[in-house]
Order: structure tokens, then sequence, then C-alpha cells
């Protein structure tokens, strides 16, 4: 059991830890302090859904459907593409860099987190699939499943954690700028990736 465990534990880990669309976006909302644990509690449960889901057989049932994959990947790509121009706008926004302004409303930040999340096809990809084919394969599924659990919760909250020491070092703008375009940069390299996925 400890040893499906652990290698949920590793392969959640690689998958969820590999900097991408949602990675950037709970960095951002935990430098600026915009309601950071509740950002990292919706995506820690989307996961424990998604990997439940996967678990059940539900990837692959939405891997042979290759119209749903491709809207998934269409869509995903026009939003990370949206967010991106978000962060590209706060670069030339002075009002918008300073560190804990906190000014996004919770409905807002709730509504902006299930979409970075649930409309980016390599969550799905990574959760349902990857991780439901590779537990099912485990001695010991459950435990492969739980770990993969806990990785996705140490991640997410640890992210916001470090993410929430850092804010009050960072009072230069400039920093603000190379934040919010880095992960400008981040969100257009992963839409470009979701586009190549179409041909």
């Amino acid at each position: 059991m400890w040893g499906s465990a652990a290698q949920g534990l590793v392969t959640g880990a690689g998958l969820i830890i590999a900097i991408g669309a949602q990675n950037a976006f709970v960095l951002g909302q935990g430098l600026r302090r915009e309601h950071p644990w509740l950002v990292a509690l919706i995506c820690t449960a989307c996961d424990v859904l998604l990997i439940v889901l996967g678990g059940l057989g539900v990837g692959q049932l939405i891997a042979s459907q290759a119209t749903l994959m491709m809207l998934a990947r269409l869509g995903g790509a026009l939003f990370l593409v949206w967010q991106a121009g978000l962060a590209w706008r706060r670069v030339f926004s002075p009002e918008a860099l300073r560190a804990g302004r906190g000014g996004a409303s919770r409905r807002g930040v709730i509504a902006t987190t299930l979409a970075v999340t649930l409309l980016n096809p390599q969550v799905y990809l990574d959760t349902l699939i990857m991780l439901g084919a590779i537990g099912a394969v485990q001695a010991e599924p459950t435990a492969f499943y739980a770990g993969a659990i806990l990785a996705s919760c140490l991640w997410f909250f640890s992210l916001v954690a470090a993410a929430g020491w850092l804010a009050p070092k960072l009072a230069s703008r400039w920093v603000w700028r190379v934040i919010d375009g880095v992960i400008g940069v981040v969100l257009l390299m992963v839409a470009a990736g979701l586009v190549a996925g179409l041909q």
C-alpha cells in the first residue's frame, strides 16, 4: 500500500508541479494576495474530483472523443490568450502593480480559478487520463490516488504560502512587471501548445 501511495505522490507531483497556466495563475494570486487560500482550495478540490473520476475510468471515455478534445483545446487556448492579455495589461498599468492590493472580488476570483483549471485540457490529460491509467495498474489503486491527491494539496498550498511570504518583499514596480510578464509568456506558451495539438 505504501509503495503505491509513494508512487502516486511522486507521479502526481511530477504532473502537477510542471509550470503551466494553472500554477502561473495561482502564483500570481498569491503574490497579489487576492484570495490566495481560496484559490488553492479550489484547485485542490478540482484535482481531487478529477483524480477520483480518472480512477473510475472517465478519462478513457473522454480520450476517445476526438471532437470533444479538439473543442476543449481550442476553447482553452482562447481563454489562456485572454488571461495572458490581462497579465500584459498589468505590466503597463502601474496602478495594478502593488503587492497585496487584494482588489479582485471573491466571486470573480472563484470564476477565474475554475475557468483556468477546468478550461485547460492539460488538466484533464494529467489527472483524468494519465493518473487514471497509471493508477489502474497499481497493486493498490486507492493508495496511488490518495498519494496523487496529497501531492496536489501540498503543492498548491505550499505555492500560496511561498507567494505570501515573498509578496511583502516585492516592493519594486519593475519586479511586478517582470512577474506579470513571465506569467503572460507562460500562458501564451501553454495556449500555443494546445493549438499545436489540434494539428
